[in-house]
């Protein structure tokens, strides 16, 4: 299709009724969200750090809980690891917890704990990208930087009646600058929540409600009715099918946790021992209890089948089964952290969310029966 409307919003006053549009819309329709009552670029960050692949709703109580214990910067740097990560416990994708830790210690050794104002300063944190450092400072410090994200790139391609595939290096730059030509100078912050809002809540992936749309009459794709193709979408994934193995190892009333270490998939969050496996292996148990020994120096007894999970991870569909079996030699503490907790105290630890599963399993049902020796 041609680049019909490419150059309407070149025209001053096309962007000028768009943002009055826009600003009119907003402050009678906007949610009433704990983040918008606050110009605090940390309370802010830690918003839009939790934002990230989370829905709003979910949010809200982790967002509430996250700043009760860590109220300013300095508090976080302060905190151990574990912590921080027990209290991002749910909400997944935890490198997002460990940067913000990170990014945490960096601006009270750099900044005396004061958050930084420029925009290249809060970009250059870790886990902050281009939208995340313009929301900040936008939002906190009212300075007018553009942004794109899941729900302005919808609308911005639109807005652009973009065929284009939005992802595409080409469809990005188009779309920033299509972002910084419309943020205004005057309260840019509120402007750009409303694009975001406007996205959210009015230009949905399907079926976007056009009738409430405040700048429908700006808009090409909703002219020419092709909100089902604009914006293009993903291409669909590709999933790759996992067998993993899980063990709750008791030695007593107790039950073994180990600490997934760098590198690996939930890095400083606690496990059951776990490995991935062949789900054909002949005389799976054998094996399965051989491996055990082998990767983390477990000897032990018995083997008891105790509950089995699908879920997914990334591209990944994941089978786990877990067996309860009994200690009789071992850990190999060399192999990585360990830790033995009663049974009834596993919630003491950060916990990813198969594990959490697997302890709530074991609080409604423990041992199940006696594990005898099999050897």
């Amino acid at each position: 299709m041609a680049q019909a409307k490419r150059d309407t919003w070149d025209d001053d006053a096309t962007r000028q009724l768009l943002i009055k549009r826009l600003r009119s819309w907003f402050r009678k329709q906007k949610r009433d969200l704990p983040w918008r009552h606050t110009s605090d670029p940390y309370a802010i960050w830690i918003s839009e750090i939790m934002l990230q692949q989370t829905q709003v709703a979910t949010v809200i109580d982790y967002y509430h809980r996250f700043l009760k214990r860590f109220p300013t910067v300095s508090d976080l740097a302060a905190a151990e690891t574990s912590e921080v990560l027990q209290y991002w416990e749910g909400l997944g994708y935890y490198r997002r917890a460990r940067q913000l830790h990170q990014a945490a210690k960096k601006i009270v050794d750099q900044f005396s704990g004061s958050f930084p104002r420029e925009f290249a300063q809060v970009l250059d944190l870790p886990g902050v990208g281009r939208y995340t450092a313009g929301a900040i400072c936008s939002f906190a410090y009212d300075q007018p930087h553009p942004i794109v994200e899941a729900n302005t790139q919808r609308l911005y391609c639109r807005l652009l009646a973009l065929e284009e595939d939005p992802r595409a290096s080409a469809s990005q730059k188009r779309l920033w600058d299509f972002a910084e030509r419309i943020v205004p100078a005057k309260s840019p912050g509120e402007i750009n929540q409303a694009l975001m809002e406007l996205g959210s809540l009015v230009c949905t992936p399907a079926n976007p409600k056009c009738g409430e749309c405040p700048i429908v009459e700006l808009c090409p794709t909703a002219k020419l009715s092709l909100q089902d193709r604009i914006p293009a979408p993903p291409k669909a994934k590709s999933f790759e099918s996992v067998y993993e193995v899980a063990w709750v190892v008791w030695d007593g009333s107790k039950v073994l946790l180990r600490q997934c270490q760098p590198g690996e998939r939930w890095e400083g969050l606690w496990d059951f021992p776990r490995f991935v496996c062949d789900l054909d292996t002949h005389d799976k148990e054998k094996f399965y209890k051989q491996e055990l020994q082998k990767r983390f120096g477990l000897k032990t007894q018995g083997c008891d089948e105790r509950v089995k999970i699908k879920h997914g991870v990334t591209r990944f569909k994941i089978t786990l089964e877990c067996f309860d079996t009994s200690l009789k030699h071992g850990p190999n503490l060399s192999l990585g952290a360990f830790q033995w907790l009663d049974s009834q105290e596993l919630g003491k630890l950060p916990l990813h969310s198969t594990a959490r599963r697997i302890a709530q399993h074991i609080a409604r049902h423990p041992r199940q029966r006696k594990l005898f020796d099999d050897d």
